[in-house]
């Protein structure tokens, strides 16, 4: 109650003095002083209008801003580095340059084709990072989950917004040694770490947006849930046994290599197929009950076939099924062997001439051009990404190792290889360490390689290429195979690349938060002049 005398005491007060000012005023002074706070408010209430009026336009925009919003494809890539450095930048690339019908003529020349803009960089780790995983994409939300994956044996967690890059008016634009535009987003942030594993991390994956899938090099993939962080349950590996030991090794008594180095999950979601270190075998693993299915042993003839020799490890490096689910490929140090759905060889892929094999996905929807193929793209040492059909055999009766010659036994038929995208006939050499296919409809994609000189090269491929001159492309070995492919843009990010994702960001602009902000400012500084008068 006292509280409430002392209000209208107040609001009393400030009425009495608010009338001897009007009574006892000049004439003058109190016409100037009402025309000012009259002017103001005007001003306020117009630029208050002009705020609503913009935020309905953008709110309702009509055919011609549609156009020119599909008429651009934003695509956010996210690299690693041994820098220990997480890097994200957007790339907006216009339709008509994936089409190839970029017009050169007039003022566009000066232009650059494809603009790049840093979104985020975040020093995520100890040491390098080795692998990176992105939820899947919802209509629901504008935002996903990336899990980053380092030899510091910690699993990273950062919310990264699938909103295309909007440059604010109301914040400066930020200095940049590069000259690029960097667009910070207060949406990309930081969630925290896991640290359910005990040695290093070798490969992540999202099957849903509830359930995380990490492997590490103590035999064991864990099972985490998303809502909460907390680990559902751990499959563990054997560890294999010693075979032997080479003179001079300084490794600990009973120490063997050991660790899962790739795991890939069945698109059923019930059935998982890993392979290890030290083991010339792959496991299948059971998710429903989350035991062991099965173990396949490499035998002489699949390790002869993938130039893994006597003094060879023999284990799979990668593994990755497609996407019907009816074959997976198991890669090795300088090969890939693919097995159809009950695990018996169906094809090898061996590169010529030989080089180290990095990186392999598979198309994620066969075109009309090549409807029965099912292509495989791997990327190379040197600086190659390479296309097989994996539903066809080559033509060539020649072996493509050397230890098939020798042995003279080559069972497993050889890919086709379709085409070849980059390499030395377009003037590239430097290793591509990663690569991602980002689909723009039935026939056209954008593949983003990124290589280990720090460079992400975007190109467009268009799957009628590849039926024009398929049918002899089989016959072109090595550097001869058909190019295929348009590079449409560059960029350098400065750091080793060690892995890479990127996506298609499709979310919506936060345009609205920027005009809630500037209606706050306008009515603040109209409540100020009024108060001020």
């Amino acid at each position: 109650m006292a509280k409430r005398k002392r209000e209208i005491d107040g609001t009393g007060a400030a009425k009495a003095l608010k009338s001897r000012r009007e009574n006892g005023g000049p004439a003058a002074q109190r016409a100037t002083t009402k025309e000012v706070a009259v002017r103001k408010k005007k001003e306020g209430a117009v630029n208050g209008q002009a705020v609503a009026e913009t935020s309905k336009a953008k709110r309702q925009p009509d055919a011609k801003s549609g156009d020119e919003d599909t008429d651009l494809t934003t695509i956010q890539v996210i690299t690693g580095s041994y820098e220990r450095v997480l890097h994200g930048f957007a790339a907006s690339i216009p339709r008509n340059l994936v089409t190839g019908q970029d017009d050169t003529s007039g003022a566009d020349t000066d232009k650059p084709k494809v603009d790049f803009t840093d979104t985020f960089l975040f020093n995520a780790h100890a040491s390098a990072i080795r692998c990176l995983a992105i939820s899947p994409l919802s209509d629901e939300t504008s935002k996903v989950t990336l899990a980053t994956g380092s030899t510091d044996e910690r699993i990273n967690l950062y919310s990264i917004s699938t909103a295309p890059p909007v440059a604010s008016k109301l914040k400066p634009k930020l200095p940049s040694l590069h000259g690029g535009s960097i667009t910070e987003n207060p949406k990309n942030k930081e969630l925290g770490s896991l640290l359910h594993h005990s040695s290093n991390i070798t490969a992540l994956y999202f099957p849903t947006r509830s359930k995380l899938l990490s492997s590490a090099e103590d035999s064991t993939v864990a099972i985490t849930r998303t809502r909460d962080w907390t680990a559902l349950s751990t499959i563990k590996a054997p560890i294999p046994k010693p075979q032997g030991r080479p003179s001079g090794d300084t490794a600990g008594p009973g120490e063997v290599p050991s660790g899962i180095n790739d795991f890939a999950v069945h698109p059923s979601m019930k059935l998982m197929v890993s392979v290890g270190k030290g083991e010339k075998c792959m496991r299948l693993w059971n998710l429903v009950t989350g035991k062991k299915a099965g173990v396949l042993n490499f035998g002489r003839d699949i390790l002869t076939a993938v130039g893994e020799g006597r003094f060879g490890s023999g284990e799979g490096r990668q593994v990755i099924w497609d996407a019907e689910g009816e074959e997976f490929a198991v890669g090795f140090e300088r090969g890939i062997v693919v097995f159809s759905i009950d695990s018996k060889p169906k094809v090898k892929i061996a590169p010529l001439p030989r080089t180290k094999i990095h990186q392999m996905h598979y198309l994620p929807q066969p075109s009309e051009s090549l409807p029965a193929a099912t292509l495989l793209l791997v990327s190379t040492e040197d600086g190659r990404v390479l296309l097989y059909d994996t539903n066809s055999t080559s033509s060539s009766t020649t072996s493509e190792t050397p230890e098939a010659e020798k042995s003279g036994k080559d069972d497993i038929p050889s890919s086709r290889l379709v085409a070849q995208i980059g390499g030395p006939a377009a003037g590239m050499t430097g290793r591509v360490k990663d690569f991602e296919i980002i689909p723009l409809s039935e026939q056209k994609f954008i593949i983003v390689t990124g290589s280990s000189d720090g460079t992400v090269r975007f190109w467009a491929l268009d799957t009628e290429e590849l039926g024009n001159d398929g049918a002899d492309a089989g016959k072109a070995k090595g550097f001869t195979a058909l190019q295929v492919g348009r590079l449409l843009g560059s960029y350098s990010t400065g750091t080793r690349i060690t892995c890479l994702k990127a996506f298609r960001m499709t979310g919506k602009p936060d345009e609205e938060d920027e005009e809630e902000v500037v209606e706050k400012k306008s009515e603040a500084s109209s409540d100020e002049d009024d108060d001020s008068e």
